[in-house]
């Protein structure tokens, strides 16, 4: 299991590549719950680049809170590509001014999986003010908390290595 030492160097390693990139992040977590948000405002200062978070749990809050379509919920289904994607880039329009946001939707278990879609699968999706999104899929084993601190560590990781392109301002 990933140690919460771990997590807190990849926070603080994103708080570095974030200031120096002068990028301000959302984030959108349903299976996580809110731990990718409480790992990152861990880190002092955070406030300096971390616009917001939210956690659309229910497939009504998704739709309300990030305008996630329901054609896309009931078609795909909360754990896919289509509806990371759009968490992702609703949480980018929601926050207003953050360059970047990611979102995670997943099934951690004990219970809701299925033979297409196993406990520990999760989809990631990152938007870009640029317009760029990108969705990456994970399956990860265990017990519930090891499948969402592996999809903390994951989306740290991924938010640590990505280019963020910022939002041009005019002075």
């Amino acid at each position: 299991m990933v140690p919460d030492s771990e997590l807190n160097r990849l926070a603080e390693q994103l708080a570095r590549r974030m200031v120096a990139q002068h990028a301000r992040l959302a984030t959108a977590e349903s299976c996580t719950g809110g731990w990718l948000a409480k790992t990152i405002t861990d880190v002092p200062g955070s406030s300096q680049w971390f616009e917001r978070g939210t956690v659309p749990y229910s497939n009504a809050a998704k739709s309300s809170d990030l305008h996630v379509s329901e054609h896309t919920l009931e078609r795909y289904g909360a754990v896919s590509e289509a509806v990371a994607r759009e968490m992702a880039t609703g949480a980018l329009q929601a926050s207003g001014v953050a360059d970047i946001a990611i979102a995670i939707t997943g099934i951690a278990g004990p219970d809701g999986g299925s033979a297409e879609k196993p406990v520990g699968t999760v989809w990631f999706a990152i938007a870009q003010r640029n317009g760029n999104v990108e969705a990456r899929l994970q399956r990860f084993s265990g017990n519930r908390e090891s499948v969402r601190r592996d999809s903390v560590k994951y989306a740290l990781e991924w938010l640590v290595a990505i280019q963020v392109l910022p939002t041009k301002t005019t002075v």
